[in-house]
């Protein structure tokens, strides 16, 4: 049996929901169960059809116009980036587990269901059932990721 890989997530949203609000960015990072590093996918992703950006996260984005712009620049559509990132997870040695907090778990599985119809993870760990719980979040290239203590999810 190949051996298990963890999956960590970074992400930035518009809001605390999937569907009305959108996945912003997309940050992962592959490491071996021993925290190995395998490798990193990223990805901004365009605004839902639809969906709107929440109050709260609108005042936040306010504070960093800059990084809101990052988010937006090679933007691609939902499905096609969603769809990249589980051939990414596909395409591991191993056998992919996501690692995640609760709002990263949301929206990854929630985009990956409703554009992939499926899940390319194994199994689901919390943050703290790992050692490396934080290269996702040390590959967040938004100057506000690198001035926070990293954190997955």
């Amino acid at each position: 049996m190949p051996p298990e890989l963890h999956v960590t997530t970074h992400l930035h949203t518009d809001g605390p929901i999937p569907g009305p609000h959108s996945l912003l960015t997309l940050t992962a990072a592959a490491h071996t169960a021993a925290g190995v590093p395998i490798g990193t996918f990223t990805v901004n992703l365009r605004e839902l059809p639809g969906a709107t950006l929440h109050p709260a996260s609108l005042q936040d984005w306010r504070t960093k116009a800059e990084e809101w712009l990052s988010t937006r620049r090679a933007s691609k559509p939902p499905a096609l980036a969603t769809i990249a990132f589980t051939r990414w997870v596909s395409r591991l040695p191993g056998r992919p587990v996501f690692v995640a907090e609760p709002e990263a778990y949301l929206f990854v599985y929630w985009y990956a269901q409703r554009f992939t119809d499926g899940w390319p993870f194994v199994g689901t760990l919390p943050p703290e059932a790992v050692a490396d719980r934080s290269a996702a979040a040390r590959s967040c290239t938004l100057p506000s990721c690198r001035a926070q203590p990293a954190s997955a999810g």
